[in-house]
């Protein structure tokens, strides 16, 4: 895994000139790029099948299928596929015309190699300004949930710092932290001080992915290579590309994906679905669980191969619990958040509420802060946030593990509205209740709630969304 940007293409190349073929078959490769060589129309559609090509050069006049049926089918199948069509000089009135039906380019025959070489790079080129434009469309998306790492604890402060020193790398990054903890956060931030910022950051829940799944999700695949596979796509590792990929739950893969992901993270090659040829792919890994992958690799469900590749390095994001002293800054950044504002003063949040927060062992951590806060600013309607504007569960928690001062213990328990908690809320605060009790282990968790592991996954992705939204 090189640079950031990838300048490889993969490339159809369409014509029913033999000798034509043949150079083809041998210049497109020497200027760095993946071809498959068909001899008529039909031929390219059945590569159209198997393949998902970048660049596709059609000559216009070919028996059985014209080149106007090729361009046709392209453009529907793969509209991403950048057409460039190949004509005598006498067709270039039809070659204007393609042009203006969504073909890129035409070059006239006979074909200078030094021009499709020019041609070529420029579709290289567009690919990268475009990723770099959903990479920049995706960090402007980011800027108001997520500006940067709150906390200036010990803790929070080595854990920026290392950021800081790793990210400038191509080293891969295993992420580790209880669920809510910000792993995702920590992510972007590797990915954004990095030479990669300005090409896409692709995040993965593997636990979320379907098992049957799992594989065309992140590796892609050709049409019909399993049952509902009408059109080819590509993976989410392949949209990645000159980017960074965010690997989430990295301990919920099974054997055979551990196996495969490997394979990829040694050769940094994709195998699409049902295709048989490799392609390569620049990405860079990080990866985050809130599972203990060294006693997974010791009982035999996680690989310690991959494992060690995964692990170049480690960044332990603390729980809230252990952090007590941010949870003022970051609640007056949430609620900033939350009021579309750059700051709050201080005072909008009471004395008394940061002290019940502080108090508070939230064992869904800053997710669940995120949601008692905004609940409070419901309440709150505009005035300042006191403690029986927080959530119940916050107030008069069940099974609390941190010590209250005798100052605290002997002030009455504040007052909060009845039925202020919807039966969302109440749900929730069981399943991160469940969660904190088995250490963020998701199948003994889902398994104690009587509900299956994709149900519990879907609820905690649905809190998640709706927390970010």
């Amino acid at each position: 895994m090189t640079s950031a940007t990838n300048q490889k293409l993969r490339i159809l190349f369409v014509d029913d000139e033999p000798a034509i073929r043949d150079v083809m078959k041998l210049e497109l490769p020497r200027m760095g790029h993946d071809v498959v060589i068909c001899e008529d129309g039909p031929a390219a559609l059945k590569a159209m099948e198997d393949h998902v090509f970048d660049a596709a050069i059609v000559d216009l006049r070919m028996p059985v299928m014209s080149g106007w049926d090729v361009i046709d089918h392209i453009k529907k199948v793969s509209p991403e596929t950048e057409v460039i069509i190949s004509t005598g000089h006498g067709d270039m009135d039809a070659a204007i015309q393609a042009v203006r039906r969504g073909a890129y380019d035409f070059l006239p025959k006979p074909c200078r190699l030094y021009e499709i070489a020019a041609v070529l790079k420029r579709i290289a080129d567009k690919r990268t300004l475009t990723n770099k434009t959903i990479a920049l469309e995706s960090r402007l998306k980011q800027v108001e949930g997520s500006p940067d790492i709150i906390g200036r604890t010990t803790e929070m402060l080595q854990v920026k710092r290392l950021i800081e020193k790793i990210a400038p790398t191509e080293s891969s990054v295993l992420v580790l932290g209880e669920t809510g903890t910000g792993k995702e956060l920590v992510a972007r931030r590797v990915h954004d001080l990095s030479r990669r910022a300005n090409m896409p950051f692709v995040a993965v829940n593997c636990g979320a992915l379907p098992e049957n799944l799992v594989e065309s999700e992140l590796f892609g695949h050709k049409k019909g290579a399993f049952t509902g596979a009408d059109t080819p796509r590509k993976g989410l590792i392949e949209v990645a590309n000159g980017g960074t990929l965010f690997l989430d739950e990295m301990g919920e893969l099974d054997k055979a994906m551990q196996v495969k992901l490997l394979r990829f993270l040694e050769s940094g090659e994709v195998r699409r679905v049902g295709e048989n040829e490799a392609f390569h792919v620049d990405v860079r890994i990080v990866c985050a669980t809130n599972r203990n992958l060294e006693d997974m690799v010791r009982e035999g469900h996680f690989r310690e191969d991959l494992f060690f590749r995964i692990n170049t390095f480690e960044i332990h994001l603390p729980s809230l619990r252990e952090r007590r002293d941010d949870i003022p800054e970051l609640a007056r950044t949430l609620v900033a958040r939350h009021l579309k504002r750059r700051e709050i003063p201080a005072a909008m949040i009471s004395p008394a509420a940061i002290e019940v927060l502080k108090a508070y062992d939230w064992p869904g951590n800053v997710r669940e802060l995120t949601n008692a806060l905004e609940h409070a600013v419901i309440l709150a309607d505009g005035e300042p946030i006191l403690p029986e504007h927080l959530p119940s569960g916050v107030l008069r928690p069940r099974g609390q593990t941190h010590s209250v001062s005798p100052a605290e213990s002997a002030t009455p328990a504040p007052h909060f509205a009845a039925g202020a908690k919807t039966l969302r809320e109440i749900e929730m605060d069981v399943i991160y209740q469940v969660l904190e009790k088995h250490r963020g282990d998701k199948p003994k968790a889902a398994a104690e709630l009587g509900i299956a592991l994709k149900t519990l996954y879907n609820k905690l992705n649905a809190d998640q969304a709706r927390v970010a939204g």
